[in-house]
């Protein structure tokens, strides 16, 4: 049996659940088409919303098994993504000072490069792990 580290916690999930009728806990758990939909639905008019009181569990066991730990945290990077990202201080935490320096002047190419953010941030932590590996 193989034993997965703890990328995606479930205090997070919880803490990001309290924004979850925006998606914020799905697109930490790398469900961003259903993020989106909870976005633009106000989580399934909240029923949905309610319903990830349960599911939260299972789905930061499902991401733990997708993605791989490493030296920057899922954790930290979802924290500066959710309440500093318009200023790019999670693009500065991994690494990506252009990019950052970039959103920090732009708020976040316009809001336009913070929803790309919600949607690949688990993908860019993966891929700077990886490179720092």
């Amino acid at each position: 049996m193989t034993q997965h580290q703890d990328t995606h916690s479930v205090l997070m999930g919880y803490l990001l659940w309290i924004f979850g009728f925006m998606g914020a806990h799905r697109f930490y758990y790398g469900k961003p088409i259903t993020g989106t939909i909870w976005f633009f639905t106000l989580g399934l008019l909240f029923i949905g919303w309610i319903i990830d009181l349960i599911l939260i569990p299972g789905m930061s066991h499902q991401a733990d098994r997708r993605f791989v730990a490493g030296p920057k945290s899922y954790n930290v990077s979802w924290i500066l993504l959710t309440f500093l990202g318009l200023l790019g201080i999670h693009r500065f935490y991994l690494g990506k000072w252009l990019t950052g320096l970039i959103w920090l002047l732009t708020g976040g190419l316009f809001l336009l490069g913070y929803l790309y953010d919600y949607w690949t941030l688990n993908e860019q932590i993966d891929e700077v792990n990886g490179d720092l590996r």
